[in-house]
């Protein structure tokens, strides 16, 4: 026969964690993480003597605080107010509580982590590198996606749309004659970039080479579409994002950069190396495509750190102060 008495504060956590293991399905790990984030719920309750149904939006603010106050970060205390929200769900659901005081608590704002941008010395030896041991239709490719990524500012996206000229479908193309490049960017919306020197350099001589592979023959006859593709590969298919991701990879330890560098690193590169040189965000924003100018404003931060070094390495009361001499030991007289 079933007990009538009410159910206690840890058989509403043990019910609940039941509940996210067998109806919900959730992993072990996660269910053990759950069960970690209830009992410091658990604790806190009882240390300000509530019980959890008693519990106020106020309360769980002034527990937030204190974890971040002890130096949690922002997304460890976010995980935390998940599980909490959840559970104050499932019992409204179960009719324990009319309100849940979880709804409406937001974790503190995690700082938003720069982009990794190359030095410029780096990056220009990533786009002058010369492979000699890679067969010359490989290495013209290649060379021709690292100038585009690095010289363009573009997303890896949109240099895998890029066609070789414009046409009906065509999510991008190069314009050579105007050394422009087209592209079909974030939120479907068209820009234009213009093509520097090398760039254009590196491309023509890519078309060049384009056309002697054997497979393109092929290729058109099982995907017209595909064949109009800027950049292919062997097999004469369009080029993928993950074969790109992996020429750039490959290309910077070849090249001896200190860590592999992906696609969009480059494209912040631009960024950052066009905004040091030139100081016009609106102009970088333009380039990138950014809808709002805010996302652009990151890269002035990368602009300062290059100026903070800038004036640490030059600037004479900058230089790093002597370690100060230890006092001397006085002797028991």
């Amino acid at each position: 026969m079933a007990s009538d008495a009410p159910l206690r504060p840890t058989d509403w956590i043990d019910r609940y964690l039941a509940h996210v293991r067998v109806e919900r399905r959730l992993a072990a790990r996660t269910v053990d993480l759950y069960a970690i984030h209830l009992q410091t719920l658990a604790d806190k309750a009882a240390e300000a003597g509530l019980s959890l149904d008693r519990v106020l939006p106020a309360h769980v603010r002034r527990w937030m605080a204190q974890m971040h106050g002890a130096g949690r970060e922002p997304r460890g205390i976010a995980l935390v107010l998940s599980c909490w929200r959840s559970f104050y769900r499932w019992m409204g659901h179960e009719g324990l509580i009319g309100a849940n005081p979880v709804q409406d608590v937001r974790a503190p704002k995690a700082d938003r982590p720069l982009p990794k941008a190359l030095a410029v010395d780096d990056a220009v030896r990533l786009a002058e590198l010369h492979d000699a041991a890679a067969d010359p239709w490989t290495e013209t490719r290649d060379r021709a996606i690292v100038e585009l990524l690095y010289g363009c500012g573009l997303r890896v996206s949109e240099l895998v749309g890029l066609d070789m000229q414009a046409g009906k479908g065509a999510l991008g193309w190069v314009d050579l004659d105007a050394t422009e490049v087209h592209v079909f960017g974030k939120g479907s919306k068209r820009r234009s970039a213009p093509l520097g020197s090398k760039a254009d350099q590196a491309l023509r001589e890519w078309l060049v080479r384009r056309g002697d592979c054997a497979a393109l023959p092929a290729a058109e006859l099982r995907d017209p579409a595909g064949a109009a593709a800027l950049f292919i590969g062997r097999n004469g298919t369009r080029f993928s994002a993950q074969s790109i991701w992996k020429v750039v990879k490959d290309r910077s330890l070849k090249a001896g950069l200190a860590a592999a560098v992906h696609p969009h690193m480059l494209r912040h590169s631009f960024a950052s190396h066009v905004l040091q040189s030139s100081s016009d965000l609106r102009g970088v924003q333009e380039l990138l495509g950014h809808a709002n100018i805010a996302t652009t404003q990151v890269y002035t931060r990368l602009d300062f750190q290059h100026l903070a070094k800038a004036y640490d390495a030059a600037h004479p009361r900058a230089q790093a102060r002597p370690e100060p001499a230890e006092a001397p030991v006085k002797k028991d007289t």
